[in-house]
């Protein structure tokens, strides 16, 4: 008899952890870690201490003292695991960057207090009425609504609106299939990854890629970090898996956290070909969400712990995102700078693109050209990227 109603108790017990797990699932699940985690592993804690209390009760020779007594003691066990996780998560949660941790509304073209570059004078080629559809990656978004305030007439062009604005940035994947799906007519991204090449001819288009400025692929680690110099080969050794600890490359003896992010992101896309022929090691990161339109959130999380190494781009790590304890490493003892990025020692450098499909190239053709004019490489210097070298 005993038996069975510590069966029964015990499977509702575990029921309604399970419903309550659900219900956490879904009023957290936009921030999942730093609310959901802690409560759905505290719930079933309680639950799995109130089966044990259960069988206890039922079954041991304890008297009700000792009993309490265990009671107390897993009680104080749960309050303090609960505060534990809680506290790391919300602490490895206010560390990490993420890409959409940027308010592209402050570089809206056409707005009073907007942040975008200008020109001292009119520019000398504007958009008539056939309005090209712009889209691209976030770092590349207040240069190319510089561009947007240059040429195009008056409007409200809304970043974060791909139904209805002409001007948006959905980040360097989503741009990549709308180029390829017609919903956008030229593109400012880093040079596409083997895959996206692959979705273009699957649905027989090419690229059309104008080189328009240089940028500095970077790594980053925790300002307390000691390491501040990595050579090109250790980077890589690093990222196939081959140097796991910091105390290989000069660092304190702790294990290194290698972030990376999603497949066919601009920066994972660099991180792939700055590997060359070494092939990179799995991510250890956290699931990758993905979704269409609006804003998509950032699809990897960095975590800065002090043990950890992230990658981006210059412009975007130390102009677009402010205030984290981060320090950008030099790579073979050249810091990623202007200068080092326009004369070519810092070692991992690549043109950015404005990219349209060989079938419309012809059409946009002027508006490309005006890119890498004196007014458009103006431009880019003025937003904070390296312009074209001059033949």
């Amino acid at each position: 008899m005993k038996i069975s109603k510590f069966l029964l108790g015990s499977f509702f017990i575990i029921l309604v952890a399970g419903v309550l797990t659900f219900v956490t699932a879904i009023f957290t699940m936009g921030n999942p870690i730093e609310g959901g985690r802690p409560i759905i592993w505290t719930i079933w804690y309680v639950a799995a201490f109130l089966i044990f209390m259960m069988a206890l009760y039922d079954f041991s020779t304890l008297s009700k003292t000792r009993t309490k007594r265990v009671a107390l003691i897993g009680t104080i066990i749960g309050v303090v695991l609960f505060s534990s996780v809680k506290g790391y998560y919300v602490y490895t949660a206010g560390l990490r960057i993420d890409e959409r941790g940027v308010e592209l509304l402050d570089y809206k073209p056409f707005q009073p207090e907007s942040d975008v570059a200008k020109l001292d004078a009119p520019a000398s080629f504007t958009i008539g009425a056939d309005i090209p559809r712009l889209d691209g990656a976030t770092a590349l978004y207040p240069l190319y609504a510089a561009f947007v305030e240059a040429t195009y007439p008056s409007g409200n062009y809304d970043p974060y609106r791909p139904d209805a604005s002409r001007v948006v940035s959905t980040t360097t994947g989503e741009a990549y299939d709308r180029l390829i799906y017609g919903q956008a007519d030229i593109i400012f991204v880093a040079g596409p990854s083997d895959r996206q090449i692959a979705a273009a001819e699957r649905q027989d288009v090419k690229f059309k890629m104008t080189p328009i400025g240089r940028e500095a692929f970077i790594f980053f680690v925790h300002e307390d970090n000691p390491v501040d110099s990595l050579g090109l080969d250790e980077i890589q050794q690093i990222y196939a898996g081959d140097i796991r600890n910091w105390k290989e490359v000069g660092g304190k003896d702790d294990s290194i956290r290698a972030f990376q992010r999603p497949e066919g992101s601009g920066s994972q896309t660099a991180l792939q070909r700055m590997m060359g022929e070494k092939e990179l090691m799995d991510a250890p990161v956290e699931d990758v969400p993905e979704g269409m339109g609006g804003i998509i959130e950032q699809t990897a999380a960095y975590k800065n712990h002090k043990n950890a190494i992230g990658f981006s781009f210059r412009y975007y790590a130390s102009d677009m995102i402010k205030e984290h304890d981060i320090k950008l490493l030099q790579v073979n003892g050249v810091a990623p700078t202007v200068e080092t990025i326009a004369d070519g020692t810092y070692p991992i450098t690549s043109e950015f693109y404005a990219i349209t499909t060989e079938e419309r190239y012809e059409q946009y053709k002027p508006f490309l050209e005006w890119m890498t004019s004196e007014e458009g490489q103006t431009l880019v210097e003025r937003t904070g990227y390296v312009p074209l070298a001059k033949d």
